[in-house]
């Protein structure tokens, strides 16, 4: 049945390790927020939670889109205080309008260095002067209080679409203290907006970095692939010309800007299959920050040169001196050892990959969704699964149970068309160092969209040689927070609420 409108909720909630959480010490709130909280807008020492609805009618404006805020605290995501901003906001540069697709892409990064992580909009259906799909990508501004006001960063040229869904990240990739923040100009070529940004408009400049192949960016995310100190950019992209054809691709940081972009090759020294999302991060703590990227089609030509392609599929590529090492490149799917489920055609399993530490082991694990897993005979109902990291890598081995709306605890249930976990997030709302669970169900009630939080907690057993693995995965307790457009005082019909997630 539909799932109901509902505010926060403690209930005893199945949680892949992650769900069901004791505490631990709980922070002391703080004047701004502490070094690697990335998401804490209003400096209390909680992160934060940013959510998407770039579909949703604004003002009687269909696909105007608006963007979900809630604020973090001791007892993880709380609805008090929640807003949402659309172009209609003060403060927010321009005006809701049909198709202008506010919220297309979300990024997160303290853009004007007041020790407040902002928030980072693409509009990637505006019109302007420019022309008819120029796009835009726009900037909210964190502080004390919370996120308010805010500035245009950019535009692009007539349907370019700027700031468009994976097209959006931000990094420091000048390394010179500054934010930057990076989006794609032309569908592939990379354009670094630089810092620093100030709230009177300016900024460092522009720089754009070619792509001389007709491809398609469909993600990016920065972090350091060789271990020199220095900010790098990760792109997934696909050949122009041929849909499913996948490849990774790197562009290393020089110091002053970016290199030209390498190709992750594979052992046969062709281009390693990617896929359409990506996050970086150093799984194996070698120092070294490593690629983990989801491939969640199947059933196309690129299948027969894509080891593990059925159902979709995870890659893990190490990161080294010389730079990301796709001949050592891990590959799994839910065939796997380990790994909940079983393969099928159309279950999209490596959409929206996102790395944190679930379980507090110390290593990086992977959150991903399965949004057309099949909950019985519920076609696209979706899931999502957590895969540990080890130091030796990405493995199947010890990794969380699945857990989907009929799990015990977690609010609603599993219906045709859901697609829980078409998005994924990460981020410690409780403040007790356990990167907390949150998913979309874009498809949730005939397409209006609905959004889980789920609370992590730290449970280990020993196997022998002392390596800690995650104990019981499914256990009682922990709070849930689930809400939907009806909390939010938006228009429920077609907005898809839970379509991406800030990172």
């Amino acid at each position: 049945m539909p799932l109901p409108p509902r505010t926060t909720r403690r209930a005893a909630v199945a949680a892949i390790a992650l769900i069901a959480a004791t505490c631990g010490t709980l922070p002391v709130a703080q004047a701004a927020p502490a070094a690697g909280v990335r998401q804490d807008f209003n400096g209390d020492g909680y992160e934060d939670l940013a959510v998407a609805a770039p579909a949703a009618s604004v003002g009687g404006k269909a696909k105007a889109g608006y963007v979900a805020v809630l604020y973090g605290s001791r007892n993880a995501l709380t609805t008090t205080g929640r807003k949402v901003f659309t172009q209609n906001t003060a403060g927010v540069p321009g005006t809701a309008e049909a198709g202008d697709g506010f919220g297309s892409a979300l990024s997160t990064a303290d853009l004007d260095r007041d020790g407040y992580p902002d928030l980072v909009i693409g509009v990637s259906g505006e019109d302007t002067s420019a022309g008819a799909d120029a796009g835009l990508v726009e900037v909210v501004w964190g502080g004390p209080g919370g996120l308010a006001g805010g500035m245009s960063l950019a535009s692009g040229k007539a349907y370019d679409k700027l700031g468009s869904q994976g097209q959006l990240t931000a990094g420091d990739i000048g390394d010179d203290g500054s934010p930057d923040v990076v989006t794609v100009a032309n569908l592939h070529d990379l354009r670094i907006l630089k810092g620093p940004f100030t709230r009177g408009g300016s900024h460092g400049g522009e720089e754009l970095v070619p792509d001389r192949y007709d491809s398609r960016v469909l993600d990016l995310a920065t972090g350091d692939v060789n271990g020199d100190g220095r900010t790098d950019v990760v792109g997934a992209e696909n050949d122009g010309d041929e849909f499913d054809a996948r490849r990774v691709v790197y562009w290393l940081g020089n110091g002053a800007g970016l290199d030209p972009f390498t190709l992750v090759y594979d052992i046969d020294g062709a281009g390693l299959q990617g896929g359409e999302s990506l996050d970086v991060g150093d799984v194996n703590r070698d120092g070294y920050d490593d690629i983990v990227v989801g491939r969640a089609i199947d059933g196309y030509d690129s299948d027969l040169d894509t080891h593990l392609a059925k159902g979709g599929r995870i890659g893990w590529i190490p990161g080294t001196a010389d730079g990301p090492d796709g001949v050592r490149a891990q590959f799994l799917n839910q065939d796997s050892p380990g790994v909940p489920g079983t393969a099928e055609k159309g279950d999209r399993f490596g959409t929206d990959v996102r790395l944190g530490d679930v379980d507090g082991d110390g290593y990086l694990d992977v959150l991903t969704g399965v949004p057309g897993e099949d909950i019985g005979s519920v076609a696209d109902a979706g899931a999502v699964v957590v895969l540990s990291g080890r130091a030796d890598g990405l493995t199947g081995v010890g990794s969380h149970q699945v857990v989907t709306q009929d799990t015990t605890g977690v609010p609603g249930s599993a219906e045709r068309g859901d697609a829980f976990g078409a998005a994924v997030h990460l981020g410690d709302a409780n403040g007790d160092g356990l990167a907390d669970v949150a998913v979309g169900a874009p498809g949730e009630n005939a397409d209006a969209g609905y959004v889980w939080s789920f609370r992590s907690r730290a449970s280990y057993v020993a196997e022998p040689g002392g390596v800690p693995l995650p104990a019981t995965v499914v256990a009682p307790g922990g709070g849930t927070t689930a809400f939907g457009n009806t909390l939010l005082g938006t228009t429920a019909a077609g907005a898809r609420l839970g379509t991406g997630f800030a990172y």
